[in-house]
């Protein structure tokens, strides 16, 4: 099923998921005017179909510790699939990294890259990603403050 076959309960259903993932099938069947049994049916339709992929918790990152973040762009020696392919793998393997998007730019790859701070930044700079398959050059532009994160 694609998108095109989404009708108004279904697009309402994944509306109100995406802002609280959490909302009893009860309190999400009132939201959309349903009751519960069919709401039930359609969120299990909607999760076996691939529209909802999972459920997260939204993590206040500097409580944690880990509030800064970094974007890097990231331009790869080759090009050819196989390079692609072996830096898309490698980067899985990097904690840190908790974006990685491929661009049509003039650069490859844009990651965000989530860390303490700068100094360990650096350290995740120079010998994690640096370190990564085809990695020619990076650039870094350090956040200095979030003003929406969905």
């Amino acid at each position: 099923m694609n998108k095109d076959h989404l009708d108004r309960i279904d697009r309402n259903i994944l509306a109100a998921l995406s802002r609280n993932g959490r909302l009893s099938m009860a309190e999400l069947a009132s939201r959309v005017g349903l009751s519960k049994t069919p709401v039930q049916a359609r969120v299990r339709r909607l999760e076996q179909e691939g529209f909802i992929r999972g459920y997260a918790a939204v993590i206040d990152h500097e409580r944690m510790g880990d509030g800064h973040v970094a974007f890097v762009q990231v331009k790869l020696s080759d090009t050819r699939s196989a390079a692609l392919e072996a830096f898309s793998r490698s980067v899985q393997g990097v904690a840190e990294i908790e974006q990685c998007h491929m661009m049509a730019a003039s650069f490859d790859y844009l990651l965000k890259v989530r860390t303490k701070d700068i100094a360990s930044y650096r350290r995740v700079l120079g010998e994690r990603i640096s370190a990564l398959p085809h990695v020619a050059q990076t650039s870094t532009f350090v956040a200095m403050e979030t003003v929406k994160d969905r």
